[in-house]
């Protein structure tokens, strides 16, 4: 596990009612503005916050990606107690390296991962190939301030700089805004 890495032992923060108040995951995934039958992509799926309702918004597949097994077994426990029908794939990968074929996605979350993705340019190029052309992703990061809790500052990487970033590898940003003091969201496209 590299130093950025999320401790998979804290995974229980991960999805707590505090968490669902500051970032509550049905407005945030409207931002993406889906239609009902997209394959999406969850990068570092995590507990599934994310996942899960995802899935309910669409027929077509969610692929839950993640680099740590403790995250996958913790998700497909999950999977294995819920009521999905088989729209939920599990895939165990870097997002530097994500192993889907080209175009494979309509739609891409990833939400507090990208912080830990080095070289942060190279997961950026990945999603860009995964991605359909005219796809979209919602990023939800940690902005680059004093929040007392989350990642080192020094790890994180302001709205700001997260744009810029994004346009620099290729993506037309369609919506930045704050979602508190401490996380922000970047709609973008393909």
């Amino acid at each position: 596990m590299h130093e950025k890495r999320f401790d998979p032992t804290l995974i229980s923060r991960l999805d707590n009612p505090e968490r669902r108040k500051k970032l509550p995951p049905e407005p945030l995934l409207a931002l993406l503005e889906l239609k009902g039958s997209e394959d999406i992509l969850d990068v570092g799926a995590g507990a599934g916050y994310f996942t899960f309702p995802a899935a309910e918004k669409t027929s077509g597949t969610v692929y839950a990606l993640d680099a740590q097994s403790e995250m996958l077994d913790y998700l497909l426990s999950r999977l294995e107690e819920s009521e999905f029908d088989g729209n939920i794939e599990i895939v165990q990968g870097e997002a530097e390296q994500i192993p889907l074929d080209d175009q494979k996605v309509d739609a891409v979350i990833c939400s507090m991962v990208l912080h830990e993705v080095e070289p942060l340019d190279q997961g950026l190029r990945e999603i860009r190939r995964v991605l359909k052309p005219g796809g979209r992703a919602l990023c939800i990061e940690w902005e680059a301030v004093d929040t007392g809790s989350g990642p080192p500052q020094a790890h994180r990487v302001s709205s700001t700089d997260m744009a810029r970033i994004l346009e620099e590898t290729g993506f037309k940003v369609l919506d930045t805004r704050p979602w508190t003091e401490a996380f922000y969201s970047i709609v973008f496209q393909k």
